[in-house]
């Protein structure tokens, strides 16, 4: 139990290095994981494994996918855009993707937040209900 917690304390360390500016910087990622790989540390492989699970947290905290039935407008795209830049900050990446399956609606995934307003969920929970 404590070479874990010495190794997840190890792996915050080292996530820690690679923020510039609060936003992760690849090429301190590369340098760390190269150097953890050339160091050859008796627990170099699992200290990696939480160094890796951390920078995927970090990423989707920072990635948001905007799925709709159709092609949004410029506008609204910038109007979601700017929406969710208010609330999760300026470093978001925001992409867009169509997916005929939803209907109709806007499903938005944010890390672990997800904000699903399409007409293939509201029909899902109205068959639930009835």
């Amino acid at each position: 139990m404590r070479a874990s917690r010495k190794v997840k304390r190890t792996a915050r360390q080292l996530f820690r290095l690679c923020l510039v500016g609060g936003r992760l910087d690849e090429n301190r990622v590369r340098r760390v994981v190269r150097h953890v790989v050339d160091s050859k540390r008796r627990q170099g492989l699992s200290i990696l494994t939480a160094f890796e699970r951390l920078v995927k947290l970090d990423r989707d905290r920072h990635a948001a996918v905007v799925e709709t039935a159709v092609p949004l407008s410029d506008d609204l795209r910038e109007g979601v855009r700017t929406g969710l830049t208010r609330i999760y900050g300026p470093a978001l990446d925001t992409s867009f993707t169509e997916r005929p399956a939803l209907i109709g609606g806007m499903r938005i995934k944010v890390g672990s937040d997800v904000y699903d307003d399409s007409v293939r969920t509201r029909l899902a929970a109205l068959e639930s209900r009835l």
